[in-house]
């Protein structure tokens, strides 16, 4: 059976209030929108996770309230602590840890983004896969039977929300 891994940054956060933790931050308008179009992306390329497993922080968790109405319900979701501020290894941990064929994690700069360039076999064509601005999500396919065995796969797709929304 192949494995899909969705990862996705969260959408962009509003930074107006100072006086809060990071962690506690929340989505702007412009991310909230973002979420939105992205779970239409995911749903119209078929792409349904699943699982879902977000940091805990805020906007990753306003992020799959975005993304969510889009899709079938998920049959597991969670949150894992471990994955706000992760560096690649922590978020491969907890990827070893999915039981689903299809799996949406939704995680931090910078550790997200070297996350997905340690995973791909080949890098997509795309000059944002690099610095993976908010919203970024890539879709990895790995011709793997479990999520203990994945090393490298190959990408099957790649967005960001300036390409769905505007």
């Amino acid at each position: 059976m192949k494995k899909t891994l969705i990862l996705m940054r969260h959408a962009k956060s509003d930074w107006s209030v100072e006086s809060l933790q990071d962690f506690d931050r929340t989505l702007n308008e412009r991310g909230q929108v973002s979420a939105k179009g992205l779970g239409a992306w995911l749903a119209r390329e078929g792409y349904i996770p699943g699982e879902v497993i977000t940091s805990g922080a805020v906007r990753t968790e306003e992020t799959w309230a975005g993304v969510k109405p889009a899709l079938p319900a998920p049959l597991i979701e969670r949150s894992e602590r471990a994955m706000y501020e992760a560096g690649a290894a922590t978020l491969l941990r907890v990827l070893k840890s999915a039981t689903e064929d299809v799996v949406l994690m939704i995680a931090h700069n910078p550790g997200i983004a070297m996350f997905a360039s340690q995973l791909v076999n080949v890098a997509p064509d795309h000059p944002r896969f690099r610095d993976y601005p908010t919203g970024a999500t890539t879709v990895i396919q790995f011709e793997k039977d479990s999520w203990l065995n994945v090393l490298k796969g190959d990408v099957a797709a790649f967005v960001t929300p300036r390409e769905l929304v505007g």
